[in-house]
């Protein structure tokens, strides 16, 4: 017996919330987010994110409180372990990475610093 493989990263309620409440405004049919990090800002990586319209070779796909997720192959050791939500505040609103994979943010918080995941030490 398999045991399920566990999910690249997970969605607050509020995210999934908030990208369900996008989609159903999106001008042509989606199936999804497509979430990846690229070189880029102050401190050398931003995430990015765009709508998918289908799944590409390689994608990894989570699906989380009924939200399907597309993580670029190339993001998924930046992404092992992360908890995308989304926050309002009086001066701002937007998504929220809890990545603990982060090492450090810029002042403005438009990029950050990541390091790919660690491999964990299979169980002897």
């Amino acid at each position: 017996m398999t045991r399920p493989r566990p999910k690249v990263m997970t969605l607050t309620e509020a995210a999934a919330e908030r990208v369900k409440a996008i989609m159903s405004k999106a001008k042509k049919p989606v199936l999804g987010l497509r979430l990846g990090v690229k070189n880029g800002g102050c401190a050398g990586m931003e995430y990015t994110m765009e709508w998918a319209e289908h799944k590409r070779p390689y994608d990894e796909v989570v699906e989380d409180r009924d939200v399907t997720v597309f993580i670029d192959p190339k993001a998924i050791m930046f992404l092992l372990g992360t908890e995308m939500d989304y926050r309002e505040s009086m001066l701002k609103s937007g998504f929220v990475f809890n990545n603990p994979n982060q090492t450090a943010a810029c002042g403005c918080g438009e990029s950050v610093m990541l390091k790919p995941a660690q491999a964990v030490p299979a169980a002897q």
